[in-house]
């Protein structure tokens, strides 16, 4: 007896694939943050992040993992570690060279950088 759908069965079932065809057709947006990480005490040196991933119309993050990513400080490509912003580049004076480092530093500790750059537009570290 229970081989068939009752009609109440049936109209859940049909609800439901329904919600399935409207999930799989909903549109995704590409979602963008910029922003600066800086140095505290010498606000000068920064370095230029960012933040892609992907939302649904409810605003709900449709992937696991954001692609962050650093911009290089000279050539403005796209550096997959903070070290990568200054390869081919190199700084004069001693004073300055410390500073990058610093700041290079300051960033590889820093907890949370893929929700950061993320979420921020600015950071002092």
């Amino acid at each position: 007896m229970g081989v068939f759908p009752t009609q109440g069965e049936k109209k859940v079932v049909e609800k439901e694939e329904e919600e399935e065809e409207e999930v799989k057709e909903e549109e995704y947006h590409l979602m963008r943050n910029e922003m600066i990480f800086c140095l505290k005490e010498a606000p000068e040196y920064q370095i230029s992040a960012v933040g892609e991933w992907r939302e649904n119309a409810r605003g709900d993050i449709v992937q696991e993992e954001a692609d962050t990513y650093f911009i290089h400080v000279t050539t403005g490509q796209r550096c997959e570690s903070v070290r990568d912003c200054f390869s081919g580049w190199s700084e004069q004076d001693e004073k300055s060279a410390e500073q990058w480092e610093t700041l290079c530093q300051r960033i590889e500790e820093y907890g949370n950088l893929e929700e950061t750059i993320c979420d921020m537009k600015r950071v002092e570290v």
